[in-house]
């Protein structure tokens, strides 16, 4: 049976630009915004909308897994959400069946974006701690938070 986690977070970017990075350019962007961990992002298969695979690679001893490969299972750009499932690698080769993270994002301010994380899994049998959902949204609300530095001060260093 799929469960679900919900957490959100606000970040001081404006809702197009924080869009644009997390559901249209994070190939480029995301092993910019963890450079430690994320070694590249590749293509697989699709446009960028739903049903595009990705690979996303990871540099050797940061994470007991080397690789995640993703499909893009939901995308939205009237409601600015992105789902993300994980369909071999990553948490699945930790003992869950079944992981889908979920971004939803909604303006607060011109400059301001509240972004709600939905993660969705299952699992077979009894998971590790470290795999629990509660523990891997903490992966992803830091992501949140190095993005929202690179956008506000790392963009503007690569640009000159």
């Amino acid at each position: 049976m799929i469960k679900e986690f919900k957490t959100q977070a606000t970040l001081n970017v404006g809702l197009e630009i924080l869009w644009a990075a997390l559901a249209k350019d994070f190939m480029i962007i995301g092993p910019k915004v963890i450079p430690n961990i994320v070694k590249d992002v590749q293509l697989i298969d699709g446009d960028g909308g739903v049903g595009t695979t990705l690979i996303f690679n990871f540099f050797p001893g940061v994470s007991p897994i080397n690789y995640q490969r993703e499909r893009i299972a939901e995308f939205d750009e009237l409601t600015h959400e992105i789902g993300l499932e994980v369909i071999e690698g990553g948490y699945l080769s930790q003992g869950l069946s079944f992981y889908q993270t979920n971004f939803q994002l909604s303006q607060i301010e011109e400059d301001k974006t509240l972004v709600n994380v939905k993660i969705s899994y299952d699992h077979e049998s009894e998971i590790e701690e470290r795999v629990k959902p509660t523990k891997t949204s903490q992966s992803t609300l830091f992501y949140l938070d190095r993005l929202e530095k690179y956008l506000l001060h790392g963009a503007l260093e690569d640009n000159v």
